[in-house]
């Protein structure tokens, strides 16, 4: 490495650094800020961990602005004390100049793609477990009341939630056929918990109901029973009786072919889910899930065959934007350096600028993920690159009439 290049690299990385404290601090200001007045009474070593669970996703959305930073402070600095005009009279161009930032800013790519579906669903889930378990105690009481997909076909709704026994109240429990889909398997049961991924129910009854057969039974129902004929031996009419009373019942047993009472109240019934405690947490005891899915549940949703259609354009949806923004890091890096020379003449102006930029940034990504709704194929995954092309051809432009 030349010494340019070493001299320009550490006039990039104290800003970046600083950048990255200094928004890392006030994003999770803001979480702790939001949440404080549920954490009264909570050790505050907990508090700590709680917020160290959420840094890899703040970092996955704060490296960008820090890139931003790093490139206007550093280059408008060298620009204003006319160390850039000393290097052009030496035969090294703004290109050449310009490398130390593209290597820092795909190294940020690369670290918070990294973040993005290696680290950061792992810790949204444990942070989610641990504020709703442990912090506030509320456990799974914000999900009563609610019919929630725990995957693996498996639909569960608790009318109640008792937070000191960890026990769910009043469940309903359903798997629909993915051969039939008017059969479904029912559980009800007085109590249950759910733990890792398991759901054990206790005072239960459970059915198996095929809703095809009950329309039959209700159409036939609704017909006239024709007369049964008199016969002179009342042997004969008994039989007629038992043969029709057969065929009712045969039809009965068709709507509900399985049934299940369990007579000992406390003898758990366990069901699988594909979804566990935790993961339940993250994704609906908020009102806006934490970002659980990572490169392992997201692929393994486009490789499965028995995924539907949808659920496969989501996952590659999801896959799209997680790639998108980290190497966001390494455009705005380098589209911040007309910017630099332009305006970054002072610490105020320059994140201040920074803040702008990654604004912007963030809100054609927003706006490109809502158009990648609408879209369906290779165009809905383009659409969450739109925040990358739009700011590298601004750069592109405003590099041109610096």
């Amino acid at each position: 490495m030349s010494r340019i290049n070493r001299y320009i690299l550490s006039e990039l990385i104290p800003p970046l650094l600083a950048g990255v404290l200094l928004f890392t601090a006030l994003l999770s200001f803001g979480y702790f800020f939001v949440s404080s007045q549920w954490l009264q009474g909570v050790a505050p070593g907990l508090v700590a961990q709680w917020i160290g669970y959420q840094v890899p996703d703040t970092l996955v959305k704060v490296l960008p602005m820090a890139a931003v930073l790093m490139t206007i402070v550093a280059f408008g600095r060298l620009n204003t004390e006319r160390e850039l005009v000393a290097l052009q009279s030496g035969g090294i161009g703004l290109g050449q100049a310009g490398r130390p930032v593209a290597l820092i800013g795909l190294l940020l790519a690369l670290l918070s793609l990294w973040l993005s579906l290696w680290v950061a669903p792992k810790a949204n889930v444990e942070t989610r477990s641990l504020y709703w378990d442990v912090m506030t105690g509320s456990g799974l009481s914000s999900m009563a009341g609610r019919t929630l997909d725990l995957g693996g076909g498996l639909n569960v709704y608790w009318a109640g939630y008792d937070p000191a026994t960890r026990k769910l109240q009043n469940v309903r429990a359903e798997r629909w056929s993915k051969d039939d889909p008017k059969r479904v398997e029912l559980v009800f049961a007085r109590e249950g918990t759910f733990e890792d991924n398991l759901l054990r129910l206790t005072d239960y009854q459970a059915f198996t109901v095929n809703y095809a057969a009950a329309a039959e039974l209700a159409a036939g129902a609704q017909q006239k029973q024709p007369d049964l004929p008199q016969a002179a031996d009342p042997g004969a009419n008994l039989l007629a009786l038992r043969q029709q009373a057969e065929g009712v019942n045969n039809q009965i047993m068709s709507v509900f072919p399985v049934i299940a009472l369990e007579d000992d109240p406390q003898k758990p019934l366990e069901l699988q889910s594909g979804t566990s405690r935790k993961e339940a947490l993250a994704r609906f005891a908020d009102a806006i899930g934490a970002d659980a899915e990572g490169w392992d549940q997201l692929t393994a949703t486009l490789n499965d065959p028995q995924a539907h259609a949808t659920e496969r354009q989501d996952a590659a949806l999801t896959l799209s934007r997680k790639v998108a923004l980290p190497f966001g890091n390494l455009v705005l890096a380098l589209a911040a350096l007309p910017f630099a020379l332009r305006f970054g003449r002072s610490l105020g102006v320059s994140l201040g600028l920074a803040l702008l930029a990654s604004l912007a940034y963030y809100l054609l990504t927003a706006l490109g993920l809502t158009l990648a709704g609408s879209a369906s194929g290779p165009l809905a995954l383009a659409w969450p690159w739109l925040g990358n092309v739009a700011v590298l051809l601004a750069g592109l432009l405003l590099l041109r009439r610096t």
